[in-house]
C-alpha cells in the first residue's frame, strides 16, 4: 500500500475528509496533516482513535481491538516507525469502514 493510500484510509479512520478542491485535508485544526511525519498528527491520530502502542527494543506494535495489531522494525529511526505503525493500524480501521 502506497503512503497516499494509508494516510487517505487513516483520515477516513478520523473522520477527515480530503479536499480535492483545495488538495488538503479538511475537518482538521492541522494545515498539513501527515502523521506519517510530524510526530504530533501521529499521536493525535493514535489517542483520537484510542490505539495502543507498544514499544520493544527492536521494533513498535500499534493497534486496536478488533482490528489487529501493526508491527514496525526501528531500523535507523524508531520515530518514524513508530509514526508509521500509528497510520498502519489506523488504515486497517478505516480499511473496515
Amino acid at each position: 500500500m502506497t503512503d497516499k493510500e494509508l494516510l487517505e484510509l487513516a483520515a477516513k479512520a478520523a473522520g477527515i475528509e480530503w479536499s480535492k478542491a483545495c488538495g488538503a485535508y479538511i475537518n482538521t485544526p492541522w494545515e498539513h496533516w501527515n502523521p506519517l511525519t510530524d510526530d504530533g498528527d501521529a499521536l493525535r491520530l493514535a489517542i483520537k482513535l484510542k490505539l495502543q502502542i507498544q514499544p520493544w527494543d527492536d521494533r513498535v506494535d500499534s493497534g486496536k481491538f478488533p482490528f489487529g495489531g501493526q508491527c514496525e522494525m526501528y531500523g535507523d529511526d524508531p520515530y518514524a516507525a513508530t509514526r508509521r505503525a500509528i497510520v498502519r493500524a489506523a488504515a486497517e480501521i478505516g480499511r473496515t469502514m
